[in-house]
């Protein structure tokens, strides 16, 4: 969800640069799927949650997908690409959706597997629902008292039954950052992995010192009293944003993701699963254009920058031999030039509007308590607004104007731990209306990847 998507090329080379040889997509963008072509990286396509309806309510439906959007792109002389697992819908049951998937997400799976089966593919690709976390709970907060949400507690045994038929996984997304956003009394160092939290005494003798194990145990306790004690289960999503919230922080990002890819790389698992999980990271980049209905830090997950460029010294490996990754190679960035309040206004009352317009249609997420702008006074928070809207417009004259109290300048105008960022050259293409610029995403970017579980 970017408005500047990195080129697909650029991104695979990226991937493999940092030895990353798993991705998961959001959908089964065509340009993007055959950038993968040949890379050796195992590849998860996505259906959005828009699809399901067509895709449950004809077979025929999801035989033209698995034909167009999977067996086109299969294994031939030249490598082709590997496709291993096709995402049906992505966390359709959220509560926040009032029930609008509930029927129609097992018809589309089974659908598309059936239609993956009769192309004679279901022994490789297999079909499964990226579920939240939220599709079980736990009355007592015990791992041992997990089992799956009421509402959908039929609904979700046929589910599973119908995954072990087909020997799929149980896909689900773990983020120990939105315990503790979610819960101003959620114990902090329990997010974590560095064991200084108290931790939870639960049957057998097992012990939790951090939410992530916690949490994915409720889950084979669910399935355990589902009659599915040994499904496989994959960790669809797992990560911490960097920006847009107090708890949204590069240096706790960097914590977080150094806990966790250590436990991973020793085949811990969790005290009732120990042993290997597949995990990915979410996400690759960070999405200007994401919804922030769940807060400003949803633009923020990436561990690369909307440029392609790290944050934080990380080993992917788990072996603590921690260091910068390599950065996104052979971006074209648009000219110089940032856009910020001109230093001869003195009235600052007509800037207020200027600013809310500014950061209604571009990003201002790092503007505000608790991000990382939040330094900047008034004036230099006005320039950031400014620059942010003009760089999304490709840096467009008429997007530095703001009724005349704005200015282009070639000094960079970052200060104070604030990055004021030069876009990218869009690998999207773009469509002029009047004054107005609006972007097709050609490509599907890379949003939400796995990290290599070596």
């Amino acid at each position: 969800m970017a408005s500047h998507p990195l080129h697909p090329n650029i991104v695979v080379n990226l991937l493999k640069d940092n030895g990353i040889n798993k991705v998961k997509l959001f959908d089964a963008d065509d340009w993007t799927v055959s950038s993968l072509y040949g890379s050796g990286i195992e590849v998860m396509l996505g259906i959005p949650n828009d699809m399901l309806k067509k895709m449950a309510s004809d077979y025929d439906n999801a035989k033209d997908w698995v034909k167009h959007n999977v067996t086109k792109h299969l294994r031939d002389d030249h490598g082709g690409t590997d496709i291993r697992y096709v995402g049906v819908g992505n966390e359709p049951f959220l509560t926040s959706y009032n029930g609008t998937f509930i029927k129609l997400v097992l018809p589309a799976l089974k659908n598309i597997q059936k239609a993956l089966n009769e192309a004679g593919l279901g022994d490789k690709i297999k079909a499964t629902i990226p579920q939240n976390a939220d599709v079980y709970e736990s009355s007592s907060n015990t791992p041992s008292d997990g089992n799956f949400r009421n509402d959908i507690k039929d609904l979700m045994h046929d589910i599973v039954s119908f995954l072990n038929d087909n020997k799929s996984p149980f896909m689900v997304n773990i983020y120990p950052f939105l315990s503790l956003y979610d819960n101003p009394n959620f114990p902090r160092d329990f997010a974590f992995f560095d064991g200084g939290s108290k931790s939870i005494n639960d049957k057998n003798n097992l012990n939790y010192d951090n939410v992530f194990d916690a949490n994915h145990d409720t889950l084979v306790w669910s399935l355990k009293k589902a009659g599915f004690p040994n499904m496989k289960i994959i960790v669809g999503e797992v990560g911490w944003p960097t920006d847009g919230d107090k708890d949204a922080t590069v240096d706790l990002a960097k914590k977080f993701y150094s806990g966790l890819l250590k436990r991973l790389a020793k085949n811990k698992g969790t005290p009732l699963r120990p042993g290997h999980i597949e995990t990915y990271l979410f996400s690759l980049f960070d999405e200007d254009i994401k919804s922030v209905a769940p807060g400003f830090f949803e633009r923020h997950w990436g561990i690369f920058r909307y440029d392609g460029q790290p944050k934080f010294s990380m080993d992917f490996s788990g072996e603590g031999h921690e260091k910068m990754p390599i950065g996104a190679k052979g971006v074209q960035y648009l000219e110089k030039k940032w856009c910020v309040l001109d230093s001869s206004v003195k009235n600052m009352s007509a800037v207020g509007s200027e600013v809310n317009y500014a950061c209604s249609m571009s990003d201002c997420t790092s503007l505000g308590p608790g991000t990382s702008c939040e330094k900047l006074n008034q004036r230099d928070s006005a320039s950031y607004a400014f620059n942010i809207y003009f760089q999304m417009n490709d840096q467009s004259v008429e997007a530095c104007d703001f009724s005349g109290l704005a200015k282009i300048v070639t000094q960079n105008a970052s200060r104070d731990g604030c990055l004021f960022p030069i876009q990218i050259e869009s690998s999207a293409v773009v469509i002029g209306l009047g004054s107005h610029m609006f972007r097709t995403l050609v490509a599907a970017t890379l949003v939400m990847t796995l990290l290599v579980i070596l």
